[in-house]
């Protein structure tokens, strides 16, 4: 299933910003994709649980595979605009490195990398060790887990219904950041807090307010990352850097799903959140670092590379410097130094 979501899930992302080429409707779109999947990770276990009153096991996973069977129907009946390939002759290797190599040449991927970080960071210690909390902790049952995760995917739900208006008035980079930001605080916090108040009313306001904190931050820290892979690449070449994207974000998930594991039986929840609390510090200092506050989708370069008569600068009065939208592709192997 996991090689399934990883063959489909970049294509699919990728074919978003040809369908919907104007940056506003393609940052609605994120804006509802994020809340579709919150909305299918609350829904789901309940309503699979309702179903497991009525059927089987078998009958649940057959359901289930009649359903991925009807999505795929309902993919196959859009009509979705062609889009262009890279038909330039490359070697196997370079084909199978070039979108990586595109995303860390890129400076605001390189950003976009560490921000990973801090969402693997903050999102492994909610999917890891909201069970142990609620039950261990507070000593609560499966309706209290069931409450904390909906509290998570609250915030995250409400981070991204408002995200598309925020982002008419600040940068990309100031979003992601205070998501950033918000997540540390709220790990840091829980951790100089730990163990939560002995009154349990105290403690569980604590968690539930924490949690919705968690959910907001973590949502408006990759809700945009879209717009960035959209701006770093021509169409041919943005599948490539939408499968670099789901690579390295997930590799950040296996850094960060052992160590919180690791920690809580080895260590205690606290050192947990104290770890990735230090964790998402450094993966946000390192994006503040890589991702230039300046960041325009214009840049002047010059190309002493090319003759005046190439197709690609030919006509340019100020030859061989221009500007344009700029994104790495054969013409331009470099990021410009500014």
């Amino acid at each position: 299933l996991q090689s399934c979501s990883a063959a489909f899930t970049p294509m699919f992302q990728a074919t978003i910003p040809e369908v919907l080429p104007r940056e506003e409707d393609y940052t609605k779109a994120l804006s509802l994709s994020r809340l579709a999947y919150d909305l299918e990770n609350l829904l789901s276990p309940a309503l699979a649980a309702a179903l497991l009153t009525l059927i089987s096991f078998h009958g649940l996973f057959l359901g289930t595979a009649v359903g991925f069977l009807g999505s795929a129907l309902l993919v196959l009946s859009v009509t979705l605009p062609r889009m262009q390939t890279d038909m330039s002759p490359r070697s196997v290797r370079d084909r199978l490195t070039r979108g990586l190599r595109m995303y860390l040449a890129t400076p605001r991927l390189r950003g976009l990398l560490a921000l990973n970080l801090v969402a693997a960071a903050g999102g492994a210690m909610v999917i890891v060790n909201t069970v142990v909390i609620v039950r261990d902790g507070l000593g609560r049952g499966d309706r209290a887990v069931a409450l904390a995760l909906a509290c998570y995917g609250a915030g995250s739900m409400a981070a991204a219904l408002l995200l598309p208006r925020l982002l008419r008035r600040y940068s990309d980079r100031t979003a992601m950041l205070s998501g950033a930001v918000a997540l540390i605080v709220t790990l840091a916090g829980l951790a100089a807090v730990w163990p939560l108040p002995e009154k349990e009313a105290l403690a569980w306001g604590t968690l539930l307010g924490a949690w919705l904190v968690l959910g907001a931050g973590y949502a408006a820290l990759v809700t945009p990352g879209g717009r960035l892979l959209r701006r770093s690449a021509n169409e041919a070449q943005r599948p490539a850097l939408f499968v670099a994207q789901f690579s390295l974000s997930h590799l950040c998930w296996l850094l960060t799903y052992p160590l919180v594991g690791w920690l809580g039986v080895f260590a205690d929840l606290g050192a947990s959140l104290w770890a990735m609390a230090a964790v998402a510090t450094a993966g946000t200092l390192l994006a503040w670092r890589l991702w230039p506050r300046s960041d325009p989708e214009v840049i002047e370069h010059a190309h002493d590379d090319l003759p005046a008569d190439h197709p690609h600068v030919a006509g340019d009065m100020t030859y061989p410097r221009h500007a344009h939208a700029f994104v790495l592709d054969d013409l331009h192997t470099r990021w410009p130094s500014r």
